[in-house]
């Protein structure tokens, strides 16, 4: 009876809101101990009472089922306090490259118009200058963050040397940026790559990066609330993030400086919004070998390879776009699989995928909101492995 009622709760909740969902079920019906599970909701609401966050949405799917679905907090506490929904739309900050960029980058793959070891000044001759190791940098390096590029570019200095936005000057800039180790012998995870990639993209498919990878991935999986720039009619549904010197409240537009100011909002390192049922979805295109509802965004032998480390670069334990277990791979826990693959986003946000389990977890918080001090890094961990020790097969 408790499972009916729960499932119907969850039936409800996702007609409310009129949006493409999963289908919805009980965490029992999958062979999950739905007690357990709640065990993530005090976790979550300690976090709140702590000002660690000051709201968040937990998605669990299994068997791309939802079995487990709330809101915690606000999604806004100035100028006004808004309570956070299931439906809010986040910025997604870094989960920007795996899903937008690196989805998109295989896709070029499967038809045969990109390939792993193609060079980067292939594509943009700004990088055919000789670096200091004297081996060029490929698109497996931008993918693995093992090119060399350093971490991040000074926005404050690009503005004043080519205003903003200036994507064209941006990527001018980055390929004239010194290596800081030969590429492909170490790993330093850098937005510079992903920026790198979406131009690389754009140059072979003469479209931005948005309407690439709105018309090829998120569209065709009725993804209809994941996009770049937020229509005005979807502001109200965002989750606000950090507040500026001027004391405005950054509301739909990108949290991450460069994605923001140098590349006006549409970048290959950040710039994606989302709802947690929208990612979930995609999560399920994944697990399915690269199909969902219909829609193939990808081969299977591309989706396959791209939630496994290369070979050759298993001392990185970074997939292509994805993290398996590098030192960033706090959202994954202690008791998923070895294959469990997952990214987290600087504002706050993360997703956890386990093709051993059918498993995946997505943990939406704004802790930028309203000022960057909190930390998710152990919360993170701490809702996996509540999610991950409820599985009863």
């Amino acid at each position: 009876m408790l499972n009916r009622i729960f499932a119907f709760l969850l039936l409800f909740t996702g007609i409310y809101l009129g949006a493409q969902t999963l289908p919805l079920t009980s965490p029992e019906k999958e062979g999950m101990d739905g007690k357990r599970l709640q065990l993530a909701d005090r976790i979550i609401e300690k976090a709140i009472a702590d000002s660690i966050i000051p709201g968040a949405v937990l998605l669990v799917a299994r068997n791309n089922k939802i079995v487990y679905r709330k809101a915690y907090g606000y999604r806004e506490l100035v100028p006004v306090k808004r309570k956070m929904t299931v439906n809010t739309i986040f910025d997604l900050a870094s989960i920007t490259k795996p899903m937008a960029t690196a989805t998109s980058a295989m896709i070029l793959i499967d038809r045969g118009q990109l390939r792993l070891y193609d060079r980067v000044s292939t594509f943009l001759p700004q990088f055919k200058r000789k670096n200091r190791f004297d081996k060029p940098i490929r698109i497996i390096h931008l993918l693995t963050h093992t090119s060399g590029l350093p971490p991040y570019a000074p926005v404050k200095k690009l503005k004043e040397m080519y205003g903003a936005p200036a994507p064209d000057s941006l990527i001018a800039y980055i390929a004239r940026m010194p290596l800081e180790h030969e590429p492909g012998t170490y790993f330093k995870y850098s937005c510079l790559n992903f920026i790198t990639l979406q131009n690389i993209i754009q140059r072979i498919t003469g479209k931005s990066l948005k309407d690439f990878s709105e018309q090829n991935i998120f569209e065709p999986l009725k993804m209809h609330d994941t996009f770049y720039l937020p229509p005005k009619t979807k502001i109200q549904y965002c989750a606000a993030t950090e507040m500026q010197d001027d004391g405005s409240v950054l509301l739909g537009v990108v949290h991450d400086p460069l994605a923001r100011v140098m590349n006006g909002g549409i970048s290959g390192n950040a710039g994606l919004f989302s709802t947690a049922d929208d990612m979930a979805i995609y999560a399920a295109m994944l697990l399915n070998d690269g199909q969902w509802n219909g829609a193939r965004i990808l081969s299977k032998r591309a989706a396959e390879k791209m939630i496994r480390v290369p070979r050759g670069f298993e001392k990185f334990g970074r997939a292509l776009g994805w993290d398996l277990y590098s030192p960033y791979n706090s959202n994954i826990g202690d008791l998923l699989s070895e294959r469990a693959f997952g990214h987290t986003g600087y504002t706050g946000t993360s997703i956890t995928i386990d093709p051993v389990y059918k498993l995946t977890i997505i943990l939406l918080t704004n802790r930028v909101h309203p000022h960057d001090t909190g930390s998710v890094v152990r919360l993170r961990g701490q809702v996996a492995n509540v999610v991950a020790s409820s599985l009863r097969n």
